[in-house]
């Protein structure tokens, strides 16, 4: 990993704005555009939430070169600049306004730069591919655009130390609880996934693994015109059945992260599960309608993640 240190935003020899109004500006895309993620945001301690929405943004720019305004234009060797760009951060020299906010949250903590470039491998993936055969393809995928994003994010979170270790025990290397975080990556975006599957049919991807769909005996032609049947209602459950057992293995893990971070892990990952349970409330009918969690619902899940993250 690249020795870093703090350097200020006048060293790139650009005009970029303050490190507060670089974290400002990172809060308020986060808020912006993923409101239920911003959610578990706000029940964090302070300096901890700022550094989550400069990764948030960083991750959000990264998505856009594929799925935004100006995808069309991205290529190869558009990814390509982006890691030159992401190795200049990482070794403190921002480039963009947002750029300011990630340049102090490494010099903060000790995050790897792998998974950044594991992400960027993802968006790389939606340059050429637009089906994927196997579970196991598509699982890869959901790693590397999500998955990675536990990781980022776990040296921030910190990991408990233990108040009932023996003596002999003291100071002897805690286990992070890494592929839990990568299991709650990997559940969001299975969600995501299922709850976006007319979105993407209408530009023409099919997330869902092609196999599974002839499983059920449901034909891509029936998933473009947007067919709601028993099949495709049995293919959902057994979706979202999976989905959900990855949110299982993931909560298995939150135990093992710092005290005053398992409030909001616990609330990001019954939220966003909750996504699951509203696509159930729609008849599994994720063509016309989009799955969301209304805001009195998620309110009713604060206070049972509050109780989770202290008794389990």
């Amino acid at each position: 990993m690249l020795h870093r240190s703090k350097i200020s935003p006048k060293m790139t020899g650009s005009s970029l704005v303050s490190l507060e109004e670089s974290y400002e500006l990172c809060r308020q895309v986060t808020a912006t555009y993923s409101k239920t993620f911003y959610m578990g945001t706000q029940l964090m301690p302070k300096a901890k939430s700022k550094a989550i929405w400069a990764i948030y943004v960083w991750c959000r720019r990264t998505d856009e070169l594929v799925d935004g305004p100006m995808s069309n234009t991205t290529t190869t060797e558009t990814l390509q600049e982006w890691e030159q760009k992401l190795e200049s951060v990482f070794a403190g020299y921002p480039l963009a306004d947002a750029d300011v906010a990630l340049v102090d949250t490494l010099s903060r903590y000790p995050i790897d730069i792998q998974p950044f470039r594991d992400m960027i491998a993802g968006q790389q993936m939606d340059l050429y591919r637009s089906r994927y055969q196997t579970f196991e393809e598509l699982k890869l995928y959901c790693y590397r655009v999500a998955g990675t994003v536990g990781l980022m994010t776990m040296p921030v979170m910190g990991v408990a130390k233990s108040n009932f270790a023996a003596p002999w025990e003291k100071g002897q290397k805690i286990e992070s609880p890494v592929s839990e975080a990568i299991a709650l990556g990997i559940a969001n975006q299975l969600t995501n996934i299922l709850r976006d599957v007319g979105e993407d049919a209408r530009r023409g991807r099919i997330y869902l693994p092609l196999e599974e769909l002839a499983l059920f005996d449901y034909t891509e032609e029936d998933l473009l015109n947007g067919v709601i049947d028993d099949r495709w209602r049995e293919l959902m459950k057994f979706q979202i059945n999976r989905a959900r057992k990855f949110f299982v293995d993931a909560e298995r893990g939150i135990k093992g992260l710092s005290a005053d971070i398992r409030w909001p892990v616990w609330s990001a990952s019954m939220l966003y599960s909750n996504i699951l349970n509203a696509i159930e409330r729609n008849n599994y009918d994720v063509f016309n309608y989009r799955a969301y969690v209304p805001t009195p619902r998620k309110l009713v899940c604060l206070p049972v993640a509050f109780l989770r993250s202290i008794v389990l």
